[in-house]
């Protein structure tokens, strides 16, 4: 097999994992193929990312104030079939309803979402609908791409930091997720920073960009720090909690940079 061909199999698989997108048969499969695939995870998430933002662009034609929001909320949680956030509900359950390391992971297993998933998931939407609501639309459509890009990269450099301390015989990734070469994580890191490094060439500013990165970034770690803490390390659930606090980080640094400079003592961005 051609390194070309492998990276193009590992590509598909990545999209297989993350995604609802069909996709041709991968062939033979080899355990670690997830794992290895991680490298493309952001990759995957600026795919993703496009589909939101053209829903949020063709929306914002036709509609104003928080709907073309919600609908490109709506076509990421279509596309990943609820991934993330499925991941993000049971993480708040675990986080907030157990005692021990052991009774949260069992918490994050059981199917039924509880208080705290509900209301961490139902308030991660909604703040980041808001946040979205308020950006333009160009650069609003540009602030998603570069919010799931980075939200993916985030869950890859946890699983480069971070033990993990899952379930291998009911965990969703299966096998147990593999230890990643530093060389697979600077791909990954690579594709998530991309939007954020071309997103400022379109603004008066490279305030936003910043400010999405560096918000994004600050929320991952405090959820992943506190996975860390509660359970000594990260499961897939984890995974998906980090990509979603990457993802609303991002989206709160972006509609706030924006406010900053649009006040008419700084000036407006575009």
């Amino acid at each position: 097999m051609s390194f070309l061909h492998r990276q193009a199999l590992l590509f598909l698989c990545a999209v297989q994992f993350l995604t609802r997108i069909p996709t041709p048969a991968l062939g033979a499969f080899e355990p670690d193929w997830i794992s290895r695939s991680a490298r493309y995870f952001p990759l995957v998430g600026l795919l993703v990312g496009l589909v939101c933002a053209g829903v949020f662009w063709s929306a914002s034609q036709v509609w104003s104030g928080a709907l073309p929001a919600m609908l490109a909320i709506a076509a990421g949680v279509l596309v990943t079939g609820a991934f993330h956030e499925d991941g993000l509900a049971d993480t708040f359950d675990g986080l907030g309803g157990g005692g021990t390391p052991e009774r949260r992971l069992e918490i994050m297993k059981d199917s039924r979402i509880g208080t705290y998933g509900a209301l961490g998931l139902a308030l991660a939407l909604a703040l980041k609908g808001a946040a979205l609501a308020d950006l333009p639309p160009g650069l609003g459509a540009w602030a998603i791409v570069a919010a799931h890009a980075g939200g993916r990269g985030a869950s890859v450099l946890a699983m480069r930091r971070l033990a993990y301390v899952g379930h291998l015989e009911r965990g969703k990734w299966k096998p147990a997720p593999a230890g990643l070469a530093q060389a697979e994580v600077a791909t990954a890191l690579a594709f998530a920073a991309l939007p954020f490094a071309v997103l400022p060439f379109g603004l008066l500013s490279w305030a936003p960009a910043a400010a999405g990165l560096v918000c994004g970034g600050l929320l991952a770690v405090a959820l992943a720090l506190t996975a860390r803490r509660l359970l000594g390390g990260y499961t897939g659930d984890v995974l998906g909690a980090i990509e979603q606090a990457f993802e609303l980080g991002a989206m709160l640094g972006f509609a706030g940079a924006v406010a900053l400079l649009q006040s008419p003592s700084v000036g407006e961005v575009r």
